[in-house]
């Protein structure tokens, strides 16, 4: 996996997003995530639009859980709390399966400090 990957799979996800909207995986863990940080779905939206290489922890992974495309997993700081995020783009909408509070410390390859 390269930097350039990881750059074209967000500006496909990013464009489909911007096209065609966004859905979310109804989890308890990613919903009390909202609660947690007093965040809205809005902000949430904005957090995934605004995603970049240095986010990237992991992917492509293989995706036995929502359709066919690879999942791929990035991570943000929300409030001081590190969050997982794991996407991937079905065939009309992009889709977040999880956004919620990280369970363990995320790696990030590409992040420069």
């Amino acid at each position: 996996m390269n930097q350039s990957d990881v750059k074209s799979f967000l500006a496909d996800f990013k464009a489909n997003m911007s096209a065609f909207g966004i859905i979310y995986a109804n989890r308890d863990k990613n919903i009390q995530t909202l609660a947690d940080l007093e965040i809205t779905p809005k902000f949430r939206d904005k957090v995934l639009s605004e995603l970049i290489v240095d986010d990237y922890c992991q992917g492509p992974l293989t995706n036995d859980q929502f359709g066919v495309s690879p999942m791929w997993v990035f991570g943000v700081n929300v409030k001081n709390q590190e969050v997982y995020i794991k996407i991937t783009i079905l065939p009309t909408k992009s889709f977040c399966i999880s956004f919620h509070i990280s369970e363990h410390p995320l790696k990030y390859p590409f992040k420069t400090i």
